[in-house]
C-alpha cells in the first residue's frame, strides 16, 4: 500500500523543519510520499521546505493559495497524492519514530485511522495544565452535547476511496473542520479506530492572546457543528444549563489575577464568547 503524507502549512517557518525532519527518519517498506500543500505562506516556509527534498526525495510541495484554510489546503493536497492511503500531519508538530509504520500498518487493517497524541515534548509545563490533554489512551470523545467519537487532522490516516466518497474536508469550516470529517466519515459507515503506537508529538498555544483566539473560534465553530448535526441525531442542549455554566465561569473570575490559573480561565471564557458569537451567526441557541 503506498502512502501520502500531507501537511497543510501556512507561515510554518519555525517548525516546519523539525515535522520534515521527523519525516526523513521515517520507514515504510512500501512507496510513500510527503505533499506539504502551502495555504499562501509569506514567510520562509516554502524556502524550508525546498531544503528537505534532497533528505525526503519523495517531497513535494504544491500551491493551495487560492483559497484560505488547512481544509482547503489538505483537499488540494489529496487532490494531488498517488497514494492508497492519506496521512494528515502538522506543519507545527513532530511524528514520533515509528508512526508510519505504525499508521501503514493500521491502514492494512482498517480504513479510518487515527494515532496517539504526546504532549510532553513540545510544550512547556505550564501549558499542560489549562486544557484537557486528548487523544492520549483513545479517541476524543464529544461531550456537549454527546455525541460520536472523533480525532485531531493532527494525526489522522484514511484510505484514499473513503476520504474521496465523502468528498474530502469541509472547506467552509475554519475550525474543527477534522471533527466534522471524522463524523462524516462514520455517519457514512466507516468505524474510525484508535492506533497507539502512531505517535504525534504535539504543540500547544503558549500565549494567552493565542489561546483566546483559539478558545473563541472554537466556540463558535461548536455552535455551527450543532447546528449541523442536530437534525442527524446530535441530542439537544439544554439552554439553562449554558446559562449555569456561564454563571460558574463568571464566579471564577478572580482566577484571572492568577498567573497560574489565568490560562484556562481565558480560554473558557473564549470559548464561551464564540459560542455566544455563533448563536447569532447561525441563528441556533447553542450557549
Amino acid at each position: 500500500m503506498k502512502l501520502s503524507v500531507i501537511i497543510p502549512c501556512f507561515n510554518a517557518a519555525n517548525t516546519i523543519a523539525v515535522q520534515l525532519e521527523a519525516l526523513a527518519n521515517q520507514h515504510w517498506s512500501k512507496p510513500w510520499e510527503v505533499i506539504v500543500s502551502d495555504n499562501a505562506s509569506t514567510d520562509e516556509t516554502v524556502a524550508i521546505v525546498e531544503q528537505y527534498q534532497e533528505k525526503l526525495p519523495n517531497l513535494r510541495i504544491i500551491d493551495s493559495s487560492d483559497q484560505g484554510g488547512a481544509a482547503h489546503a489538505r483537499n488540494v493536497g489529496a487532490l494531488s497524492a498517488t497514494g492508497d492511503a492519506l496521512l494528515f500531519c502538522d506543519a507545527d508538530d513532530e511524528v514520533a519514530l515509528g508512526w508510519l509504520e505504525a499508521m501503514g500498518e493500521a491502514l492494512c487493517k482498517y480504513d479510518f485511522v487515527a494515532g496517539k497524541r504526546e504532549y510532553n515534548k513540545l510544550n512547556e509545563p505550564w501549558t499542560l495544565k489549562y486544557r484537557t490533554l486528548s487523544q492520549l489512551d483513545g479517541l476524543q470523545e464529544y461531550n456537549y452535547p454527546p455525541f460520536l467519537p472523533h480525532a485531531s487532522a493532527s494525526n489522522l490516516g484514511v484510505r484514499r476511496v473513503i476520504h474521496e466518497a465523502i468528498g474530502g474536508f469541509d472547506e467552509t469550516m475554519q475550525q474543527l473542520e477534522d471533527t466534522d470529517y471524522c463524523w462524516r466519515i462514520q455517519l457514512a459507515g466507516t468505524k474510525l479506530h484508535f492506533v497507539p503506537d502512531a505517535v504525534v508529538h504535539y504543540r500547544l498555544r503558549d500565549t494567552i492572546g493565542g489561546l483566546y483566539h483559539q478558545g473563541r473560534l472554537w466556540g463558535e465553530y461548536n455552535v455551527l457543528l450543532y447546528k449541523k448535526y442536530r437534525p442527524l441525531g446530535m441530542p439537544k442542549l439544554s439552554g439553562k444549563a449554558g446559562v449555569r455554566k456561564w454563571v460558574r465561569l463568571l464566579k471564577r473570575f478572580p482566577q484571572v489575577l492568577s498567573k497560574e490559573d489565568r490560562p484556562g480561565w481565558v480560554r473558557k471564557f473564549a470559548w464561551r464568547i464564540g459560542r455566544l458569537q455563533g448563536c447569532i451567526k447561525y441563528r441556533v441557541l447553542a450557549l
